[in-house]
């Protein structure tokens, strides 16, 4: 300041005046700092899941799994194969149409967006509401962290699904399923519409039928893993409102209790619904694989024909050749998972409560509808104990208590008492 002549009085508010920016842009700095320093948090499988069923619009999930359902229909009416037949060795005319395949329909259009509707339905319910009303007290951020860190604890089991599904289920399944009996020919498979390249390539050739395979087994794999995170946030909330149920029995008051039950009554309808449709995904899969081995012509007429069989002494529509089915194996593997969740959901929330009546009911419908899935094929007539069983299945859907039981039943006789 000598050197230049200035003086220093003029310059001592200057120098105030950048003392107190730097003190306000500290912060910031700081901040930025710390962010800079901080090591890149690690892809968290199990959360990001769980916000595909928690975040945005309940319709995301299910609109986009029928979307890609839809556009699979027009991708295969494109290419020819939504609507097909084929001769088969015995001059049987079999129908292999995309379009005309259950667990390519029905089960990616109707089945699994309903599964993905109730999961975040019961989800979004237990978040914002039932786990306030009997955990955390109206604590919304204490109980948000308490469900991360319950999703967080099945991180190794979101990983391990999603190895099985992608791996498994989607790669490894279409190599040996379609690739190389593409390319190679053989495999002892019934000839479908992924397979159709085989015995009629003037309808589709075999680079456009890997093309389309390839596209179709990457969104099935995708959309089962949905599936089983699904049933892995079942178990979470089971096993989360059974923790609190056990913690809520230090308390007297009888209208807590009473929103224990109540709560826990509408979480096993919800259960109740999603496991009723995980069955009937299994049963589209075994279906479709059993028709392509029996001799019916299409699947309709070989479910018509085998209740026939019965009513009207008709023919036989069993087996006509045998094939390697693994798809039985898959369907099977859903079922068991998706049984597993509703018995796990019965021990921990139906022992010991107050609603027996309905859960009886819940769990002989289930029952039903996992045994007609078990008898598919296994006898003339199975038909007609799987119509049955659809039947009382969506039903079920509709009145998950299949009568007219209330857990405010449980509340005035409480009152009374």
């Amino acid at each position: 300041m000598k050197k230049s002549g200035s003086r220093p009085a003029a310059e001592v508010p200057n120098l105030a005046l950048n003392v107190v920016d730097e003190e306000m842009e500290s912060p910031v700095k700081l901040e930025r700092d710390s962010e800079a320093n901080q090591p890149s948090r690690r892809f968290n499988l199990a959360r990001r899941s769980e916000a595909l069923f928690s975040r945005g619009s309940p319709l995301d999930l299910p609109a986009s799994v029928f979307a890609g359902a839809t556009a699979l229909g027009f991708l295969s009416y494109i290419v020819g194969i939504h609507s097909t037949t084929y001769n088969r060795a015995d001059g049987l005319v079999k129908q292999v149409g995309f379009l005309w395949a259950p667990n390519w329909t029905f089960l990616f259009m109707v089945f699994l967006p309903l599964f993905f509707v109730f999961v975040i339905e019961l989800l979004l319910f237990w978040k914002n509401e039932g786990r306030l009303r009997i955990v955390a007290a109206g604590n919304r951020v204490e109980s948000d962290d308490a469900w991360a860190s319950n999703v967080d604890a099945s991180s190794y089991t979101y990983w391990a699904v999603f190895m099985v599904c992608v791996l498994f289920a989607g790669l490894f399944q279409w190599i040996g399923v379609c690739l190389i009996p593409l390319v190679k020919g053989g495999g002892n498979y019934a000839i479908d519409w992924g397979k159709l390249a085989l015995v009629r390539p003037e309808v589709i050739s075999v680079p456009m039928e890997i093309v389309f395979t390839a596209l179709a087994y990457l969104y099935m794999c995708l959309c089962f893993y949905l599936f089983f995170v699904g049933l892995i946030l079942l178990h979470t909330i089971i096993h989360d409102l059974w923790k609190s149920g056990e913690a809520s029995r230090n308390r007297p008051r009888i209208d807590y209790q009473y929103h224990v039950h109540e709560i826990g009554l509408r979480v096993m309808r919800g259960i109740f619904r999603c496991t009723v449709l995980g069955l009937l995904i299994a049963i589209c899969m075994k279906a479709q694989s059993s028709y392509l081995a029996s001799n019916g012509k299409d699947i309709v007429a070989w479910l018509l024909a085998d209740m026939s069989s019965v009513l009207h002494e008709g023919k036989d529509m069993g087996n006509g050749f045998s094939y390697r089915m693994p798809t039985h194996y898959s369907s099977l593997l859903i079922a068991i998972s998706t049984i597993i969740v509703f018995l796990y959901g019965s021990i921990r929330l139906g022992a010991g409560s107050r609603f027996h009546l309905p859960m009886w009911k819940m769990s002989a419908a289930v029952g039903l509808l996992f045994t007609s899935y078990l008898l598919i094929d296994a006898f003339t007539g199975f038909s007609i104990l799987l119509c049955l069983a659809v039947l009382l299945a969506m039903y079920g859907l509709i009145d998950p208590e299949l009568g007219r039981w209330r857990a405010s039943d449980w509340g005035s006789n409480q009152n009374v008492s």
